[in-house]
């Protein structure tokens, strides 16, 4: 029963993820925790998220802000020391309640319409954080999508710069992690299940892709960033 919830979760996530760039880590990475291991969990998210990135890039690649993507990566780099050494001393429960109670906070002004004035400072800054996220809960998605929905960027460069950001960060994450917690059979066997149904996302995402105008994009990415915020909230303190 629980390999069927995961494959649910993992096809879900992987639409969203092809179809807007951000979906795997926010949805499913507070669900794996239920079903694995935190670490086992935040390595499952970090392989698929990899996978679905680089089986797009020949798709996105044309798309990519070439500028912001080289700022974000230096500016991860400094994140993805601390975000593991955050990840071995804090208790996930209080990772949790720091994390849900920033998204929902953030997510709450731009709803009220407020906008982020985009810059090379800011893009190092943000791009720090999402790395200290990704080794520690295996989520760099929040930051970026918060700074992209705040600067009104078009949805084709947001999609194809985080993607193209996430190749990057997700295997030097991936290496931090298994050099310092190791990993397990369990997390091999669970992506080799996953692969047909991630294939299936991909096709599924990419069709609605197509089809989102700029105004529902927007509006997906703060329905994501709320639930995922509440998500984990509640899941942390129950």
């Amino acid at each position: 029963m629980d390999y069927i919830v995961f494959l649910l979760i993992v096809l879900v996530a992987s639409v969203l993820q092809t179809s807007s760039g951000f979906g795997f880590s926010i949805l499913a990475t507070p669900f794996l925790l239920l079903l694995f291991e935190p670490y086992e969990a935040i390595q499952i998210n970090l392989v698929i998220s990899f996978i679905i990135s680089l089986l797009l890039f020949q798709k996105i690649k044309g798309d990519i802000n070439q500028g912001v993507l080289k700022r974000m990566v230096i500016g991860s780099m400094p994140g993805l020391p601390i975000g593991i050494y955050v990840f071995l001393i804090i208790d996930i429960m209080y990772l949790k309640v720091i994390i849900g109670s920033l998204i929902l906070f953030l997510t709450t002004l731009l709803l009220l319409s407020f906008r982020i004035r985009e810059n090379n400072v800011r893009d190092y800054g943000v791009a720090g954080i999402s790395g200290v996220l990704t080794t520690s809960v295996g989520m760099p998605g929040p930051p970026l999508l918060l700074y992209f929905s705040g600067t009104n960027t078009s949805k084709s460069a947001v999609r194809a710069t985080t993607l193209a950001f996430y190749l990057f960060i997700y295997l030097i994450s991936f290496f931090i992690q298994f050099v310092t917690v190791g990993t397990s059979q369990v997390v091999w066997t669970s992506i080799a299940m996953s692969i047909p149904v991630v294939l299936l996302g991909l096709v599924l995402g990419q069709f609605l892709f197509k089809r989102m105008s700029q105004r529902f994009f927007r509006w997906l990415s703060y329905a994501l960033l709320l639930f995922t915020g509440i998500y984990i909230l509640v899941e942390a303190f129950s």
